[in-house]
């Protein structure tokens, strides 16, 4: 099966009925962007924000307000769960054989990194930024030593949600110049990442993902 909306879709079609129903509208809803980022080859902006959504759409439920998780620790908890039910290891295998260099590319370039942010807007010190950078580095590349897929992937989507906030917040010019290597690399990851993590996701259909954010209402 390709990896792609039309493959996925057919899966989906092919297996929903044995799902509960808020498994499949999780999938149903992640693989309508996905296919709306397919759409827009030509515009990197609006497919890495459709890719964005897609992601979102597979991870997200919904918590009271007494427990509510950051978006962060919500994608991180997620991609640990999604790892543990990956037993061919496939996900591992996007990150330590496909994208190895992106993803060093990535911890390299401070424009993903959101305490250079907090240096530009005040609200923290130069050298306190840059202190930082080195610090989360050291312990990416420790953790890109170590082969800990799970704690890997979580920095790398932290860095790539500092670019999601940039566009989706108005921060950026759409197809500008400026922002152009770093959301090369973060859509190419996202491209290759966002299909593997639903066809996972259909892989356990009755496991416990929490309810659906914003379930269907009649």
């Amino acid at each position: 099966m390709d990896l792609n909306y039309a493959g996925l879709k057919e899966r989906h079609r092919r297996e929903r009925e044995r799902w509960p129903a808020a498994h499949s509208l999780r999938v149903h809803r992640s693989l309508s962007w996905l296919k709306a980022a397919e759409t827009r080859r030509s515009d990197s902006d609006g497919r890495f924000i459709f890719l964005w959504i897609a992601f979102n759409a597979a991870y997200a439920v919904q918590i009271d307000d007494g427990g509510r998780l950051s978006e962060r620790l919500a994608f991180r908890t997620f991609l640990r769960r999604l790892i543990d039910r990956d037993p061919t290891g496939r996900i591992a295998n996007l990150v330590w054989q496909e994208f190895g260099a992106s993803i060093r590319g990535l911890l390299e370039n401070r424009y993903v990194f959101q305490d250079y942010w907090d240096f530009q807007n005040g609200l923290t010190t130069e050298e306190e930024w840059k202190r930082r950078f080195v610090n989360a580095n050291r312990a990416a590349k420790r953790a890109l030593a170590a082969q800990q897929t799970g704690s890997v992937l979580g920095i790398v989507l932290s860095r790539i949600y500092t670019l999601r906030n940039q566009l989706v917040h108005g921060g950026a010019t759409w197809g500008g110049g400026t922002n152009r290597e770093q959301l090369r690399d973060c859509l190419r990851f996202m491209e290759h990442l966002v299909p593997l993590v639903i066809d996972v996701l259909m892989d356990s259909p009755h496991e416990i993902w929490g309810p659906v954010a914003f379930p269907v209402v009649d």
